[in-house]
């Protein structure tokens, strides 16, 4: 199949599209892994353009959403200490805890900031010696290089005021656990292009094999989704269940070795709670034995403290592909970016936030 390049133009655009309505002859459903796919999809109607009998659901590929919610309530509680500088992305601070979140901590005068790298909360720590600063490292494999690197560079520079509260998870074991879920309705996947672009895509083979689903490692240009929604339903159609990448310009095989590499110096693979998912075995990072006087955990004390997930809050249905946002009764209502009941509406790669600023509270109204 040719590549996104020859499709640049409307022209190709249109054909994707009739090649894809063309070959559509039965029903099927197929998950797309990364927030920022579904902001897309969402954005720009995509899943308005495609055959009435396919089915676009959202996975859980938003980092911040399946952020379990005892580790935002650790997050709220070591913001709060007054010897604290806490450092995190900007979109972490509006994830509701059980009471608060980090906004509140920073409107009741906690020391919280928002930083645009790791490399930025180590450069805080050694310009604040007497405080102790913490990362929120939250991701998926994509952003464990950097917060890899933050963690050796601080060791080496021997900063004993920095450490990390970890939230790293790893895309494929969440792909298995939704597919050997009984509830699962996922036929095939397109795959987050940028986690690909890190550990490339040999460890997706055995998945597709095992489940007899295909996997698309997908972009996040309307293009680029177009077309890995049409290979994907290409190889469903002829019973193929194959790995493929239609983000070949930026994804190949095996990967950033280098990464890989140095993820594997700083981290380990571990069980890893997700918010809507529960524990999934070898699902996330932690720190590795000789990084673990890092471990915000371990400093503060918070290591076994846990918390239930709200009943209200729908948001493990929707991560796991099994409602859409607009199903929720709070959806719009209780339940707002501003007043968010659940992470998926504050989160900028939330499928609730993309529904509710590309399609509004109306589309609830009419299906």
């Amino acid at each position: 199949m040719k590549y996104l390049d020859e499709y640049r133009d409307e022209k190709g655009v249109r054909q994707l599209v009739q090649e894809l309505h063309r070959i559509t002859t039965k029903p099927w459903t197929i998950m797309e892994i990364c927030g920022g796919q579904t902001h897309s999809i969402v954005k720009y109607g995509l899943d308005e353009l495609i055959p009435k009998n396919l089915t676009l659901v959202h996975g859980p590929g938003c980092p911040v959403c399946v952020t379990p919610l005892e580790l935002i309530d650790k997050a709220v509680q070591i913001a709060s200490r007054p010897e604290v500088i806490f450092c995190s992305f900007g979109d972490m601070l509006r994830v509701p805890g059980s009471k608060y979140d980090l906004f509140a901590v920073k409107a009741r005068g906690g020391d919280v900031r928002i930083v645009y790298s790791p490399m930025d909360a180590v450069k805080v720590a050694e310009q604040n010696p007497m405080k102790q600063v913490v990362f929120f490292a939250v991701g998926f494999e994509t952003t464990a290089p950097a917060n890899a690197m933050a963690a050796y560079q601080a060791r080496e520079r021997g900063l004993d005021n920095f450490s990390i509260l970890v939230s790293h998870v790893l895309v494929p074991p969440a792909m298995e656990a939704l597919l050997s879920s009984p509830d699962n309705k996922v036929q095939g996947f397109l795959a987050a292009g940028h986690v690909c672009t890190v550990m490339g895509f040999t460890e997706y083979v055995p998945i597709a094999r095992k489940y007899k689903v295909p996997i698309v490692v997908t972009g996040f240009e309307p293009l680029d989704i177009i077309q890995g929604i049409l290979m994907c339903v290409k190889q469903l159609e002829e019973g193929r269940f194959e790995v493929e990448n239609q983000y070949a310009r930026s994804v190949r095989e095996k990967g950033n070795v280098p990464a890989q590499e140095l993820i594997r110096q700083v981290f380990q693979v571990v069980p890893r709670r997700w918010r809507g998912l529960g524990e999934i075995p070898q699902s996330g990072l932690g720190l590795r034995a000789e990084f673990k006087e890092l471990d915000a955990e371990r400093r503060f004390g918070l290591a076994d403290f846990s918390v239930e997930e709200p009943a209200e809050c729908m948001a493990g249905a929707v991560l796991r592909g099994v409602k859409k946002p607009r199903e929720c009764a709070a959806f719009g209502t209780r339940c707002t970016p501003e007043r968010p009941l659940g992470a998926p509406m504050v989160s900028s790669e939330g499928a609730c936030a993309a529904y509710f600023r590309y399609k509004g509270v109306e589309a609830k109204k009419h299906g």
